[in-house]
């Protein structure tokens, strides 16, 4: 990192941003293009879960190729000096990398949705069997993360 004063490093910094994020962007191989996607999400330590329809282009993607980025963000905040080509920008942000799979356990993939639930505040017992059968759950697990922030 360039700005090595802006670097997060500490593990339980990166999680309460993680924790406190609302969404998180996957970004897949297609070829030699990335394909990103806005993506609801819960976090564990070590792992990102998401859910998503059994097909489609996401999946079609992480089958032929498992490796993935992620990034989110929080606090986001301009902070406008008055006068052009000066602002800054408040945040701090999660920036990964990692491998994902689809989650076969039955109880894993519960437990994968319900740390998903958890994370908006939802009720996890709620989870009714029909919604559980009817979506992918998939987990990320975590090779390699940092985190940067702007501006105290």
């Amino acid at each position: 990192m360039r700005r090595s004063e802006k670097e997060i490093r500490d593990p339980e910094q990166l999680a309460a941003i993680l924790q406190a994020a609302e969404v998180i962007r996957v970004a897949f191989c297609d070829g030699d293009l990335p394909y990103i996607v806005p993506l609801s999400f819960g976090y564990e330590p070590g792992r990102l879960y998401f859910h998503s329809a059994p097909e489609g282009r996401k999946m079609e993607l992480l089958e032929k190729n498992p490796r993935c980025c992620f990034e989110t963000e929080v606090g986001v905040e301009l902070v406008n000096s008055g006068e052009p080509c000066v602002w800054g920008m408040r945040y701090q942000s999660v920036i990964g990398e990692g491998t994902a799979r689809v989650v076969t356990d039955p109880r894993e993939k519960r437990r994968g949705l319900a740390l998903i639930v958890r994370h908006y505040s939802g009720d996890p017992d709620a989870i009714p069997e029909s919604a559980l059968a009817a979506v992918a759950v998939v987990r990320i697990d975590i090779a390699a993360m940092t985190g940067r922030a702007g501006l105290p």
